[in-house]
């Protein structure tokens, strides 16, 4: 059946989350990329309901800062004193309604809540014409949970909390998610009847079920089918169980699109990374943010990814890689660093115990090893020897190096920006260039060596280099007298 769209979504997030022991609100606390609150509100877009608010309370200026710019299509109402369910979303009603038509009411700290499961519960509550339709699940353990007791019909007599249930009632094994689809208009009334008067001094949302029935509006429920999706997020523990519930569900849907995770258990995949199929992940790989990764490229192991781009065909292993643009082909790693502005082109290679900054790397050149390049462009076709160092900063302010095409730059040399070596060019190996070099030249930058006879035997005497120079030197003086030459013997 066609499920009309919900006049608003109401996300309840004014909680302090004590539990979690953080100076962080809880509905701030990140999975799988993305804060607690955010995977609620996509969910909820998926309804594309006519007004998205959320309730906040606790710490109101980080959480409004957040969605302001997470959730821009989202309206925020704040509960000044979080005095219970049922005022927070009286304030949201009395700031933002009145509403015509179904208004859901479910909670920021519900990450694993799916659309499909939010669609089947409003799906369920038109069906059967309800005044208020309950989202629960059947769990294992029940311990703790509002109980839902059923007429012989199958609808909602009431929500028994632990502390008032009976032993026959502690024994039933669906529990209320807190999480209902209301008519509207019947939501604002029931409201305006409830009160106070309980242990906790609040207004319970709860209450207004009770108040439907007594005036004979029929109360529903709607099982979802997997109980872990209404597992909200109350301290550390918990945390930890919806981010790995959330990770296997990314990770089954990436390979179920073709893509190879050798070892799910330890991938971690944030909720925004796009894959291609044939792609391949090894084992202890984190790809985050919006990481892309092309057709057939194959990360990891040990690699971490933030915000990259992968293309088609490329090999990252054992690399952090922040803000990288790798091309097709391109061949990265072990043990590079790639930092945000490093731009690998085609074919192109960072090797081992590279590190990279703002730089552009031309098709085909490569860095194969030990070397720092930051603030650079390099042409393509070009080498650069081990152990160099692009000096981009002066003390006070950083400076571009260029790299011509097909430029071979020898090993331990030191290009001291700003500097241009143009196409074609050759420097030596142990060579500080300091001015730029024309096309097709080759550059010489050091020092002339001169070698100190005997230094060693004088000024380190009785020390182990002192002996082996002394018996060195006198294998020497007896092969010259004897003709011969001691590497002979």
């Amino acid at each position: 059946m066609s499920v009309p769209r919900p006049a608003a979504v109401i996300v309840l997030a004014a909680g302090e989350g004590t539990r979690m022991k953080s100076k962080n609100p809880k509905v701030l606390h990140e999975v799988c990329g993305r804060a607690l609150v955010d995977h609620m509100l996509a969910a909820a877009r998926g309804l594309s309901p006519e007004r998205l608010i959320v309730v906040i309370g606790h710490a109101r200026e980080l959480v409004a800062a957040h969605l302001a710019t997470s959730a821009a299509d989202a309206r925020t109402v704040v509960q000044e004193k979080q005095n219970g369910t049922g005022h927070a979303v009286r304030t949201a009603l009395e700031a933002e309604g009145p509403f015509d038509g179904t208004v859901l009411v479910t909670y920021g700290d519900t990450p694993l809540l799916r659309t499909e499961t939010l669609v089947a519960l409003l799906e369920r509550h038109a069906a059967d014409g309800n005044a208020v339709t309950v989202l629960t699940a059947v769990v294992p353990d029940p311990t703790g949970y509002g109980r839902i007791v059923r007429d012989e019909d199958g609808a909602v007599l009431e929500i028994v909390e632990e502390k008032d249930a009976t032993p026959e009632q502690r024994a039933i094994a669906e529990m209320n998610s807190g999480v209902y689809a209301f008519d509207g208009a019947l939501l604002a009334d029931g409201l305006k009847r409830i009160g106070a008067a309980n242990a906790q001094g609040e207004e319970y949302l709860t209450d207004v079920l009770a108040i439907l029935r007594e005036d004979g509006h029929r109360v529903g429920a709607h099982v979802a089918a997997d109980h872990a999706e209404v597992e909200g997020v109350n301290d550390r523990v918990q945390l930890a169980f919806v981010r790995r519930v959330l990770n296997d569900r990314i990770l089954q849907a990436h390979m179920r699109a073709g893509v190879t995770v050798v070892d799910p258990a330890s991938t971690w995949v944030d909720a925004g990374v796009e894959m291609e199929p044939d792609a391949v992940i090894h084992p202890g790989t984190q790809l985050k943010g919006a990481t892309r990764i092309g057709a057939g490229a194959e990360v990891g192991p040990g690699s971490t990814l933030t915000d990259t781009v992968v293309g088609e065909e490329a090999v990252v292993r054992n690399t952090v890689s922040d803000g990288a643009e790798i091309g097709p082909g391109a061949v990265v790693g072990p043990f590079s660093y790639l930092r945000p502005g490093t731009v690998l082109g085609p074919k192109g290679k960072i090797g081992a115990f590279v590190e990279t900054k703002n730089a552009r790397i031309g098709e085909g050149s490569k860095i194969p090893h030990l070397t720092y390049v930051g603030d650079a462009t390099i042409g393509v076709g070009s080498n650069i020897g081990a152990a160099c160092v692009f000096v981009n900063y002066d003390g006070v302010a950083k400076h571009h190096t260029v790299v011509g095409d097909h430029v071979r730059v020898g090993s331990d040399n030191m290009l001291v920006a700003p500097v241009t070596i143009g196409d074609g060019a050759y420097t030596a190996a142990g060579s500080v260039i300091t001015s730029d070099v024309p096309p097709g030249a080759m550059a010489v930058a050091r020092g002339k060596q001169r070698n100190i006879e005997g230094w060693v035997e004088r000024r380190r005497a009785g020390t182990r280099s002192a002996e082996a120079a002394r018996r060195a030197s006198e294998a020497r003086e007896e092969a010259a007298a004897n003709g011969g030459n001691p590497a002979d013997d």
